[in-house]
């Protein structure tokens, strides 16, 4: 029956070829495929967006505003298609007011149970919120953390007002609009230095609350109020938005610490002193989420029977999926990527609702394979309750769960966007696709490692769940530090980073945006903008400027955006394509001018050069400064991304992996990257593991920290974090070679080599 599918029909958004198939309801369908071969423009553009916005359109306009924007799919229809749940990476927004207690509304449930249980009776369930005036902290206001103004750091005493840069802060210079409000009052000498102030002259400027000035000057505003300096920045700059906004000038200035009040628990004495069996809400919550499942089940209280039922179905999806290490006070924005996604998926595993699409962007990421078999039954659990999940995964683990396998290719970027494979596991590994072919082959496990040049001995770390460890790091060699999620693998890092003597050695690439924006390109990331620019002034004699959309290059209707953005108040903006340079951002004049490739073959304007991919503007430019610029591009396997594509619409692995390009010159440096096989396909892992050995034979350390089984048979030496995680780990459990590690009885991660 038809209506037991999703029926996609031409979907052509970004490289897919006019795609059409059929998705099987109340299954698991898993999309493999090299990196860029279409699976997010398919399930993530196409699939998801459009069931996105079709539920969207079912509120009102007024509502529409304030939820998120999903762009138009390119697909001619989709038939049967579910209400769509996508459970990303991306983690939420890093909101200080935000824990995995709230995140998951498990603190809700808490609050609830202490306002019925718990002795003495201080309040109802807000009381206990550290996010409600009456349950906050009065000297933090609920943040757990103080930061204080040092107002020397501010104010230069030995200045006056009409000297400059007496208050270093935005706006607080003379003229400025907040200057004027000292300068203007009347109350001052604008000529005395602030040093010599009387006691009251000081006490005004520094402590005065808000006052109305009883003969103000005819400059002042009539309804303005005059405000001391520290009330005035605690209240609209430090307490505020802004203050984040402009934290790099702010922070230099603050004092941060825990709060002393109450010890970083964000709430108020009165809320501290109602207790259930000798414990305060915040001592709970400190707890782990596998001790608190135990506490909860503990209870005895007839009033707390529901809530019991309520609060351990959420702890237990939690714990289940493999967060027991996690406790509900942690902050939402010091977790990864993979815990906070693990934290969607444990929400919506109690879930009543039925019929319902689950979207799963690589959920394995981030996973040791001790906790893949966590996710499998989870992600079967979801599928279980009646629903259909779509899962976009590299991974032969995840991939093996299937019900049904779609294989986009067969390569990446222009060379993909098919359909090139669909059916089971078992027909997948008999195919000779990318895919097929390389879950069948295994990297055997390196016989021959490198010996260390020498070992940096770090003695006594403590961070996190690391408590005085001491390990012998190797120099010169390609190690990975291994480990379940959570184990402490980071926090060891951070502490090698703090002590290795000479900083500027070390790089570290993380998993975090390269500050992408709109504008920003590879182009422009890899430097070869201005290159390709002064080839065209070069040959044409006229200035470079005239071959940037950021300048005289620019078309004058879009101003170089390509687009027209119609405002539609409470609606969606309406984009259109530029009428007078067709989306292309160029003037006319700019594409009158054309350059030949190196072989004479070809003959392009600026747009068409710069919509070239890395791949063929190599070709375009062989043999130039421009072809050496990319071949970090091409030795990463990202020559399918387009030189003028945004950055802004590269996944995090291939960000990553543009980061690391750029250092692929470096000699004698540390390099610690975090997880760069995420949203890498097997054939590009064999790739990268060649790039690591090239990078270690210049000079170089590397200290990947890695759970993909390929990276680690691959290294030279492995240190081990375990043995589990949270406070189960920050112990260093093996040290040594590959082949040593099978022999490990103490090791993890061995049985799976």
């Amino acid at each position: 029956m038809v209506d037991n599918f999703i029926k996609i029909n031409g979907a052509y958004e970004n490289n897919l070829n006019h795609v059409s198939l059929c998705i099987p309801k109340h299954k698991i369908t898993v999309f493999t495929g090299v990196s860029g071969s279409g699976k997010s423009s398919l399930v993530l553009d196409t699939i998801a967006a459009k069931s996105r916005r079709e539920l969207n359109d079912t509120f009102p306009t007024f509502v529409q505003q304030y939820l998120p924007k999903y762009g138009r799919p390119h697909v001619d229809s989709i038939e049967n298609l579910p209400i769509a749940i996508v459970i990303d990476q991306k983690k939420p927004a890093n909101n200080s007011r935000s824990t995995v207690g709230t995140y998951t509304d498990i603190y809700a449930l808490l609050r609830l149970l202490f306002s019925r249980v718990g002795k003495p009776f201080v309040g109802y369930a807000e009381s206990f919120s550290f996010n409600h005036p009456e349950g906050s902290c009065p000297r933090c206001s609920g943040l757990g953390e103080i930061r204080e103004l040092d107002i020397h750091k501010l104010v230069d005493f030995n200045k006056s007002l009409n000297d400059e840069d007496t208050i270093h802060y935005i706006a607080f210079g003379k003229g400025g609009w907040r200057w004027i409000r000292y300068a203007h009052s009347g109350l001052f000498d604008l000529d005395k230095k602030i040093c010599d102030y009387s006691p009251e002259e000081l006490d005004l400027f520094l402590n005065s609350p808000q006052i109305r000035l009883k003969n103000p000057p005819s400059n002042w505003p009539k309804t303005a109020k005059y405000e001391g300096l520290i009330p005035r920045m605690y209240r609209s700059i430090i307490n505020s938005e802004e203050g984040l906004l402009h934290s790099a000038v702010l922070n230099p200035m603050l004092r941060m610490g825990t709060c002393p009040d109450c010890g970083g628990t964000r709430l108020s004495p009165r809320v501290l002193s109602c207790k259930i069996e000798g414990k305060n809400i915040a001592e709970v919550c400190s707890m782990s989420i596998s001790r608190l499942k135990q506490w909860i089940q503990s209870l005895n209280s007839p009033l707390a029977v529901d809530l019991k039922q309520a609060i351990e179905a959420r702890l237990t999806a939690l714990d289940d999926i493999g967060l027991g290490y996690l406790s509900l006070d942690r902050a939402v924005g010091t977790l990864s990527g993979g815990e906070a996604q693990r934290c969607k998926i444990a929400k919506y595993i109690n879930s009543s609702l039925s019929d319902v699409l689950y979207i799963l962007d690589e959920p394995s990421i981030g996973l040791h394979h001790h906790d893949i078999q966590l996710i499998r039954q989870s992600v079967q659990r979801l599928r279980d309750a009646g629903n259909t999940v779509l899962l976009v995964e590299h991974h032969k683990e995840m991939i093996s769960i299937a019900d049904h396998i779609v294989d986009m290719g067969p390569g990446p970027g222009i060379d993909g966007g098919n359909i090139v494979f669909e059916g089971t596991y078992d027909e997948l590994l008999k195919t000779d696709t990318a895919t097929g072919s390389m879950l069948s082959v295994s990297c055997s496990i390196n016989s021959h490692p490198r010996k260390p040049a020498d070992m940096f001995a770090l003695k006594n770390a403590s961070l996190h769940n690391l408590s005085n460890v001491s390990v012998d790091f190797p120099l010169n060699t390609f190690c990975v530090i291994a480990g379940v999620a959570g184990s402490g693998k980071s926090s060891l890092m951070e502490c090698f980073r703090q002590k290795w003597p000479q900083s500027e050695d070390v790089i570290y690439i993380s998993q975090k945006n390269i500050g992408i924006s709109l504008r920003s390109t590879p182009a422009t990331y890899m430097d070869v903008a201005p290159d390709i620019r002064k080839l065209f002034a070069k040959k044409h004699k006229i200035k470079e400027q005239y071959f940037t959309f950021n300048g005289k290059g620019a078309c004058p209707v879009c101003g170089g955006k390509g687009v027209i953005v119609s405002e539609m108040a409470f609606m969606d903006n309406i984009e259109t394509i530029c009428e007078a340079c067709g989306g292309l951002r160029y003037s006319n004049e700019a594409l009158l001018y054309t350059v030949t490739s190196s072989d004479g073959s070809k003959v392009l304007n600026i747009a068409q050069v710069m919509d070239l991919s890395v791949r063929l503007a190599s070709e375009f430019f062989k043999g130039t400064i421009i072809e050496e610029k990319l071949k970090p591009m091409m030795d990463m396997g990202l020559g399918y991304i387009h030189l003028n594509q945004a950055l802004s619409t590269l996944s995090g692995g291939e960000l990553q992996r543009l980061k690391m390009a750029s250092y692929l010159g470096e000699n004698g440096k540390i390099f610690i990257i975090d997880e760069p096989t995420d949203g890498l396909h097997p054939k590009d892992i064999h790739r990268l593991i060649n790039l690591f050995n090239q990078m270690v034979m210049r000079g170089n350390t590397l200290y990947i920290i890695e759970h993909n089984l390929d990276i680690i048979k691959s290294a030279d030496y492995i240190i081990e974090m375990g043995p589990g995680p949270g406070e189960k780990g920050g112990k260093v459990i093996f040290t040594g070679t590959p082949q040593q590690m099978t022999q490990s009885k103490q090791s993890v991660t061995a049985q799976y080599l």
